[in-house]
């Protein structure tokens, strides 16, 4: 474990290779899950406000599913995640050319919102877990991530690295400047 600030970073977020490779997944970390996406209640708000924005970027299906269940839900373990289709698909995707992809951001990318998608999506597979003192960033070594997995050994590239934008974002840059210099140690 390595410990930056009041977090505690497991070893393999930094061991591991990882490179997620949408053309084998087909995006099945929107699909495949226990859950919707995990919320921040600030992210529960947001997409509140946003959600009339994301209505063209997806089907009819998925719009009365958030319709019925709102634009954020209560999971049974009492945490805020995104409503799902089927007790399945995330209620915020669409799927293009057969990958799962996420609306939200499709909105984001096109410019129609400022909000890229709640940061747990964006930091998958490291998932982040708040306790009283500190937080536990840990790497969720999933099935269906097996892809990025392998694509990840053939560039080489680390999973601390591949996710850099997504960590910055929930950490800061002084954190992820902080994890780098240690990682490097660890990794030599």
């Amino acid at each position: 474990m390595l410990e930056i600030e009041k977090t505690i970073i497991s070893l393999d977020v930094i061991n591991h290779k990882f490179t997620c490779n949408l053309d084998a997944c087909k995006g099945a970390c929107c699909v495949d899950g226990d859950s919707g996406a995990p919320l921040t209640d600030e992210e529960a708000i947001i997409l509140e406000e946003i959600y009339p924005y994301i209505l063209p970027y997806l089907s009819d299906e998925h719009i009365q599913e958030i319709e019925n269940q709102g634009t954020s839900v209560v999971d049974s373990d009492g945490d805020t995640v995104t409503p799902l289709v089927n007790n399945l698909q995330c209620a915020y995707t669409f799927v293009e050319n057969g990958v799962t992809k996420c609306a939200i951001e499709k909105a984001y990318f096109d410019g129609v919102v400022q909000f890229r998608k709640p940061v747990s999506c964006h930091l998958f597979p490291i998932r982040v877990t708040e306790y009283t003192r500190f937080a536990a960033v840990n790497y969720q070594q999933l099935d269906i991530c097996k892809a990025g997995r392998k694509y990840g050994k053939e560039t080489g590239t680390p999973l601390w690295v591949y996710l850099k934008e997504p960590l910055i974002r929930r950490f800061g840059l002084d954190w992820y400047t902080s994890l780098s210099f240690d990682a490097t140690k660890i990794d030599k």
